[in-house]
């Protein structure tokens, strides 16, 4: 089989993984939207994760081939090759409607049931909300889609379970990982999720260019051809060469610039607030179930639906695409004092309003609690009279890392103006210009 993609060409489907590919619990990423809301800001972004999926494994593929050229017809190489493939398609399988937007509405992660070797021990002794994470790993490793997955076992040797750690990023079997005496698994969980991994590799491209933007543009060629593997100590990592550090930074500030303009883009972040205060106001009207097998019709469509038949106010917002004003935004220290005295005269006037906040970080290697669980990329200098490679972490070769430890952190904030009454909107303009 054979899809056209308006980002990478032709992308070229093994029969093996038509099945997977043709399955309820896939198709359904069709109708979820890659961007939640922000085709609202951005009109051309309806494409789907569906697409962004099966872009991110041919990624994947494009990578793979490139790390392991001279190795490509090892048989446990291709079995690998074959897992790290379906991690990248499937990364996204779990997705809820509207992005990452219902997870508020998810069940407790016990009442998914998921076989205990996916999950935490911290989960086991203590429930938390689920996550799509954890439908992804329920759909992969416990559920009728299973049966897809008949041709990659028999041809491949594929074991689903593999899959779902590749997604994970921990592995109790090792040995399904290591080849030759060399342990893959880090290096594969890498290119599946990590500050290069082929999700970012794609999104960024894709987003960018359904968004009809140019923030997001970076030399994906350039990237994959310098690629390396790094051993050390028997375990292979995610490596670059020297010469693609300056590529690496136009990555991280591609991925920044998008989440300023596009991700972070005021209107859709209000639409997000407004489907919170929906979700609390009525609790009984749209609850994503525990049942995997039933959660295959919950699509974007399905939610938009109830909304729309909903009296609930925020429901009708969403739908009409009506928000609050904005009334301030704050970039700066001083700025964020100032946000602060607007809100804290919002609350003594008990007037309603919404803030939206980003703080969040460039780097996933400055969340100290992911860090301590990725593995580290390496930088790659050849030396003329050496035929071994020195290898250096790449916060020791980049210094974007450091400045963009603490992001430029954005609050807004947003009211209904037209319910004030003229006292109180003559004191919030005296807030904002004083």
């Amino acid at each position: 089989m054979e899809i056209r993609d308006p980002v990478h060409g032709s992308i070229h489907i093994l029969e093996e993984e038509e099945n997977i590919i043709k399955d309820d619990f896939f198709q359904r990423l069709r109708n979820i939207k890659q961007l939640g809301f922000s085709e609202y800001v951005f009109p051309g972004a309806t494409h789907s994760r569906f697409i962004h999926s099966i872009g991110v494994m041919s990624v994947g593929e494009r990578a793979f081939n490139k790390l392991f050229k001279n190795k490509v017809q090892n048989q446990d190489l291709l079995r690998l090759k074959e897992t790290f493939k379906l991690a990248c398609l499937l990364h996204d399988v779990g997705h809820a409607p509207l992005s990452h937007s219902t997870e508020s509405v998810m069940p407790m992660v016990s009442e998914l049931q998921i076989p205990a070797q996916f999950r935490a021990e911290k989960d086991i002794k203590k429930d938390r909300q689920a996550t799509h994470e954890d439908y992804t790993i329920k759909s992969i490793a416990d559920s009728s889609f299973a049966e897809s997955f008949a041709g990659v076992e028999s041809k491949f040797g594929v074991d689903r379970r593999h899959i779902a750690d590749l997604i994970v990023g921990k592995t109790q079997d090792k040995s399904y990982f290591t080849v030759e005496g060399i342990n893959y698994f880090p290096i594969l969980n890498q290119l599946v999720s990590s500050e290069l991994d082929c999700d970012r590799m794609d999104y960024l491209l894709r987003d960018s260019y359904f968004c009809g933007v140019s923030y997001g543009g970076y030399d994906l060629d350039w990237m994959i051809d310098n690629l390396e593997v790094c051993i050390v100590d028997n375990h292979a990592y995610l490596g670059i060469t020297e010469r693609a550090v300056v590529t690496f930074d136009d990555f991280l500030l591609s991925r920044y610039h998008m989440f300023v303009m596009v991700y972070f883009h005021y209107r859709s972040v209000c639409l997000e607030q407004l489907l919170y205060k929906y979700f609390k106001t009525s609790p009984e009207e749209y609850k994503i179930p525990a049942d995997i097998e039933k959660y295959i019709e919950h699509d974007d469509h399905y939610l938009m639906k109830i909304m729309r038949m909903s009296k609930n106010p925020y429901a009708q917002a969403i739908v009409k695409n009506k928000i609050p004003k904005k009334v301030f935004e704050s970039f700066n220290e001083d700025q964020h004092k100032k946000l602060d005295q607007i809100q804290k005269y919002f609350e003594a006037e008990k007037i309603e309003y919404i803030k939206g906040s980003s703080r969040g970080r460039l780097s996933k290697y400055y969340l100290e609690e992911e860090s301590k669980e990725k593995f580290p990329m390496k930088v790659v200098r050849k030396l003329f009279d050496s035929p071994t490679p020195v290898f250096t972490d790449i916060t020791d070769a980049t210094d974007l890392f450091s400045k963009f430890s603490k992001s430029h952190e954005v609050n807004r904030l947003h009211c209904d103006l037209e319910s004030l009454s003229e006292a109180q909107r003559k004191h919030l303009l005296s807030l904002i210009q004083r």
